[in-house]
């Protein structure tokens, strides 16, 4: 049932915003009113995130938008049995998704929108350049079959991909793809004022092929990192098997795990050796007081919550 899981949803809108200080705390308000939890982040180009909350709430925040203006924010739903989110973050910052660049317009152009059900012809044309906009670990945890890894660590590097390595296909067809579609709408974006002729991206995303293609037909290899505390879904949005170093924030697979180097909430393979001892025994102090909280039945926001714990 739907109702006894966290509805998550995901949402972006690039939009101009006149007066960002005012939706900042009206968002705020609300999402605190209404035990909503996640991550919202604004800038003048218009408003990025990833919320969860009981199902009547969240629709009770998309009206909430909708009255704003955002009249087109692009949502994509899971679920999820426990609360994906530690605590609420209503940020401004300069961009929504950061390329720090002028010349990308999304607002106004973009790249031409596949839809998921078509995603599995449009790529296996062998025509078709087919990109994967996402940073390198995350390309690592998942991927469509046949796709290129630009090798990027952050967003901001894909304009020198695209200089260098890409310079020579602007009349080439190429299809693009991202979690949940935003970097694709602003990379296409650039891309087109760069002089590329045929800019393809997923529409809705990686999240929207896995939840509208069954398992059967997807030509979708490994999992999906997501910006909760799920870490990673597969194929029909089912829960990956990924969890978080709570030192480094690194996804870590099912073999990480096993590592010696890996003590929970403390280190893992990525991170041994580079941590502080004054981080190091933070850490373990938070593991223990998460501990004692989890015996004596105490609030902790690091303990998993239900939706009835709410």
């Amino acid at each position: 049932m739907i109702n006894s899981k966290f509805t998550i949803v995901t949402f972006y809108q690039f939009k101009k915003i006149e007066d960002i200080f005012t939706i900042k705390n009206r968002l705020s308000n609300f999402c605190k009113f209404n035990k909503i939890k996640g991550t919202i982040i604004l800038a003048d180009e218009g408003i990025n995130g990833t919320i969860a909350g009981k199902s009547n709430n969240i629709r009770k925040f998309e009206s909430c938008i909708l009255k704003m203006g955002f009249n087109n924010f692009n949502p994509k739903y899971s679920y999820s049995k426990f609360m994906p989110f530690f605590r609420l973050k209503v940020r401004n910052k300069k961009e929504i998704v950061t390329l720090r660049t002028k010349i990308a317009d999304p607002e106004k152009i973009t790249g031409k929108k596949i839809k998921p059900e078509e995603w599995n012809d449009f790529i296996l044309d062998k025509e078709t350049i087919l990109i994967d906009v996402r940073n390198n670990f995350e390309v690592k945890m998942g991927t469509f079959k046949n796709s290129i890894n630009p090798n990027t660590k952050s967003f901001t590097e894909f304009k020198n991909y695209l200089k260098y390595d890409l310079n020579g296909a602007k009349n080439k067809k190429i299809a693009m793809f991202c979690t949940g579609g935003i970097r694709c709408e602003k990379i296409s974006s650039y891309m087109i004022k760069k002089g590329f002729k045929d800019v393809n991206q997923l529409h809705g995303g990686i999240l929207s092929y896995l939840e509208k293609t069954n398992s059967k037909n997807s030509l979708w290899n490994g999992e999906c990192f997501v910006f909760d505390n799920r870490v990673s879904v597969k194929n029909e949005l089912k829960d990956g098997t990924y969890e978080l170093c709570h030192a480094c924030r690194y996804p870590l697979s099912q073999d990480q795990l096993k590592s010696k180097k890996y003590l929970k909430g403390v280190s893992c393979p990525n991170c041994y050796g580079q941590i502080s001892e004054s981080k190091k025994k933070s850490l373990i102090d938070r593991n223990k007081q998460i501990s004692i909280a989890k015996k004596k039945g105490l609030y902790s926001p690091y303990i998993k919550q239900t939706v009835n714990d709410l």
